[in-house]
């Protein structure tokens, strides 16, 4: 096994990793795994012997706990992972949904010290006023009420100290981790792990930079600018950094507070449809939506005005996307699963659809399920669902925003019915479905694609006699190389390769003992000092000979342990 030197500098944080998934009964993963080398035999042995009472508890829910335990870094990922069913088991989601930042608050000195290295500024320059007592604290950050100068309500998110290395050194461990136990993953029906973590380790550099939130706030104001209904505070970019954000103060009550939008005389099944029209309208519209719009998130002016608040987290949809996306539902709405398969074909990452007549048969079961409901016991989650369901047992990988989009749906539905007694999800997305698809096929779309198809093909044509004759040319020169990945053969590679530095090893001790011998029958005179009546060169010799030995014997021990 070799190490680099991510893994030794990281190595108590390994083993630390490897001591709570033994907590809670996942000596497996470990010993099932290259991980076993970090942990003695005499340790593995008395996994075995001790009586864990975690057994008590499903699969599922250790691997939660696990996850809760290891921190923040875990924490995150379980959370992007809960939006991802297409890779992992409809259980796992469930707990994995379960999981929320419990983290204290960190001090107030620490809050300042952040600010005032961030901005080059002390923080009475910036505010006014600045609340000591934290509004809100989460594994990334958290945020205060203040005051600037000029006399602005404002709110400051501040990046928790330490937790960009703490994240970097965690993802490190991560990615070495992951790809040691990709086999046992796959094993356990988690398809595409790396995959997985390689798109969380691009999230949660996104996640730490605020400058980022600070962007996106921008571009939803530039969208949303002419409506009169919806707000998105202000970010102040001057005072923002990569590790603090003042964004505007927004007063109002969560969306889901019926009592005190009555007592504003605000109508709360109107607030329902604006607050669903106008998330919609990002989605299908602009391609850009809002991807955490939990009642926390979404607040109500006295005005009736609807406010959005933190935009960490940002989904997007490519044009092709929201047709395909748009598809499914009108497919669904009209009765027609071949539509729908269709479009998630079209949506899919890959052509990894192996049946499509067995996912149309499972889609139209779907319909049919869904056409027996009353208006009232339709629910968009319930529907969703079963369509991750489907995708997941035909390994339809599609991109993860949709899956962000669905978790939405499922928020906004909740919030609907909660303060709308006859709230439908399916109303409200129909006919932005319907309009959507009219726009794919109307002639300016039309257009636009054979456009750019014709774009492809000339690209294509202009670039092929160049391609062929450079192939050519390298094939006359033998520069042509090709690569084969023998399936199955990792572990005889593997072995070879030992033997071979074995031999390596070997040789090397053999040329220093001879060169020491040949040393020992020249006469030096002054010109070498010696030890023990012996030329130094000799002895340096002898010594390095000895070294390589031990540490073939070493190897070759230590081989045979683990094995």
């Amino acid at each position: 096994m070799i190490f680099n030197g991510q893994t030794f500098q990281n190595i108590n944080r390994i083993r630390e990793i490897i001591a709570v998934l033994v907590k809670y009964g996942f000596e497996d993963v470990v010993t099932n795994s290259t991980l076993r080398n970090f942990v003695s035999e005499k340790g593995r042995i008395s996994w075995q012997r001790q009586g864990q009472p975690v057994f008590q508890y499903t699969r599922w829910e250790r691997i939660r706990m696990v996850c809760e335990e290891l921190g923040p870094t875990f924490i995150k990922l379980a959370q992007i992972l809960s939006n991802r069913p297409d890779m992992l088991p409809a259980p796992l989601i469930h707990e994995l949904e379960k999981l929320q930042d419990n983290v204290p608050a960190f001090s107030f000195e620490e809050v300042k010290a952040t600010i005032e290295l961030e901005t080059g500024k002390k923080l009475e320059d910036i505010f006014q006023v600045f609340n000591e007592k934290s509004l809100a604290t989460a594994s990334i950050g958290q945020v205060h009420k203040a005051r600037l100068i000029n006399g602005k309500e404002v709110v400051v998110k501040i990046q928790r100290p330490g937790v960009k290395e703490m994240v970097n050194r965690d993802l490190a461990i991560l990615n070495d981790a992951v790809n040691r136990a990709d086999r046992y993953l796959k094993k356990q029906g988690v398809l595409n792990a790396m995959d997985m973590v390689r798109s969380f380790e691009r999230s949660m550099q996104k996640e730490l930079d605020y400058r980022t939130e600070a962007r996106n706030l921008e571009r939803f104001r530039n969208l949303y600018k002419s409506y009169k209904n919806f707000y998105i505070p202000k970010a102040f970019r001057e005072y923002s950094t990569e590790k603090v954000m003042v964004m505007e103060f927004v007063g109002g009550c969560k969306i889901s507070d019926v009592a005190q939008l009555r007592a504003w005389g605000l109508n709360p099944e109107k607030v329902a449809e604006n607050g669903m029209d106008i998330y919609l309208t990002q989605i299908f519209e602009f391609g850009i939506f809002h991807a955490d719009p939990h009642p926390g998130n979404v607040l109500v002016r006295r005005d009736g005005v609807i406010c959005l608040l933190d935009f960490g987290m940002v989904g997007t949809l490519m044009r092709k996307d929201k047709f395909a996306f748009a598809g499914i539902f009108v497919g669904m709405a009209e009765g027609d699963p071949a539509k729908m398969a269709s479009n998630l074909r079209s949506l899919a990452v890959d052509d990894g659809i192996k049946d499509m007549r067995q996912l149309e048969y499972d889609l139209n079961e779907l319909i049919e399920d869904f056409g027996s409901l009353d208006v009232d016991e339709a629910s968009i989650a319930d529907t969703t669902e079963r369509l991750q369901k489907i995708m997941f047992d035909h390994q339809v990988r599609v991109p993860g925003d949709i899956f962000l989009i669905f978790r939405a749906f499922a928020i906004l539905e909740g919030i609907g019915k909660t303060i709308h007694p006859h709230f439908n999800t399916y109303d409200f997305i129909r006919p932005y479905g319907l309009r959507l698809m009219k726009e794919r096929f109307s002639p300016k779309n039309i257009w636009e694609d054979v456009n750019q198809r014709f774009t492809q093909v000339n690209s294509f044509l202009t670039s092929f006699p160049r391609d062929v004759r450079e192939i050519l040319a390298k094939t006359k020169k033998g520069k042509i190389h090709f690569e084969v990945e023998l399936q199955g053969y990792g572990y005889l590679l593997k072995k070879m390769d030992s033997i071979a530095n074995r031999m390596a090893i070997t040789f090397l001790i053999m040329a220093f003992i001879i060169g020491s011998a040949i040393t020992m029958t020249v006469d030096w005179g002054d010109r070498m000092g010696y030890i023990y009546g012996l030329p130094e060169i000799s002895v340096y010799g002898l010594w390095c000979a000895g070294g390589l030995l031990v540490l073939l014997f070493y190897s070759i021990i230590r081989r045979r342990k683990y094995k």
